[in-house]
């Protein structure tokens, strides 16, 4: 019996490799997956510079005028040698990340329960922030300055003020800081409860790669998460108040944990956990299931 047949609509180029549709699909996919990696790279960096700025300001008292957040990250880098590449870089991996996030919309994600709506919704509101932020880094990256390192404060106080402004708008700001606290205690008590080890490669792991990423993710969740609580609690704040001006980014909420009975010390923990986190998603790039 011929094998003709069962060999030529495999297609081969001499090396085994697919030449075919599937081919075709199996190298977008690894494109998209490259670019994904790309992406957890460039959060990871951005997060540890927000994490190292966000340090610096706890052990000055919070007297520091720098900016732990976003725009105070992009300009550390902008300032470093080969700034402007490696903004380019950024907002690059940034891109992918969202474009394997828009993959997972229409494909599914990885891992269990990988094609239910709630993820596919979750991944489409992922894919859009990314986005958002891609865009932000490169428009900064080609010479806009004051649109990726604005003020998150600043921004959050007029995105605020404007939402107040129309018909309901106390509740629509209040149902939006709600989401927002609830989903940064959501990511805390999911960093607690290690939920993050069923979306990596844990059985490829050495027992060291398994207590980095435990430590970086447990601490980095946590400490994560308690700052988009913190961002939430004063957009409530706000929405109750009816004042835009109680309304803080994540920079201002950083420095609001030095306002605590604790003191400077609960700040300079967060700082640290936003670092570990950034190297977390270091690790999320070379080990995370896609």
């Amino acid at each position: 019996m011929s094998t003709t047949g069962s060999t030529g609509s495999r297609g081969s180029n001499g090396s085994g490799g697919s030449t075919g549709p599937s081919g075709a699909t199996d190298a977008g996919r690894s494109a998209v997956r490259t670019a994904a990696r790309a992406g957890f790279v460039a959060r990871g960096v951005l997060y540890m510079l927000v994490g190292a700025l966000a340090v610096r300001i706890g052990l000055s008292g919070a007297r520091s005028k720098e900016q732990a957040d976003r725009g105070g990250a992009l300009a550390e880098v902008a300032s470093s040698p080969f700034g402007t590449v490696l903004l380019w870089a950024l907002g690059l991996g940034l891109a992918g990340m969202a474009l394997w996030r828009l993959t997972e919309v229409f494909l599914g994600a990885a891992g269990p329960n990988g094609d239910r709506a709630t993820r596919r919704a979750a991944s489409a509101v992922r894919a859009v922030f990314y986005a958002v932020v891609a865009f932000l880094v490169l428009t900064f990256a080609v010479g806009e300055r004051g649109s990726g390192a604005g003020s998150t404060d600043r921004q959050s106080q007029d995105v605020t003020g404007r939402l107040l402004g129309l018909p309901g708008g106390q509740w629509w700001v209040g149902a939006v800081a709600a989401g927002v606290l609830v989903a940064g205690l959501c990511v805390a008590g999911s960093a607690l409860l290690r939920r993050f080890r069923k979306r990596l490669e844990w059985g490829r792991m050495s027992r060291h790669q398994r207590r980095f990423m435990n430590v970086t993710g447990v601490a980095g969740g946590v400490g994560r998460g308690l700052v988009f609580a913190a961002v939430g609690f004063f957009g409530l704040k706000a929405a109750v108040t009816f004042d835009p001006a109680q309304a803080k980014g994540v920079d201002d909420a950083i420095r609001s944990f030095a306002r605590t009975p604790v003191g400077p010390w609960l700040l300079i923990a967060v700082a640290v956990g936003l670092l570990l986190f950034g190297l977390f998603s270091l690790g999320q790039a070379r080990w995370r299931k896609m």
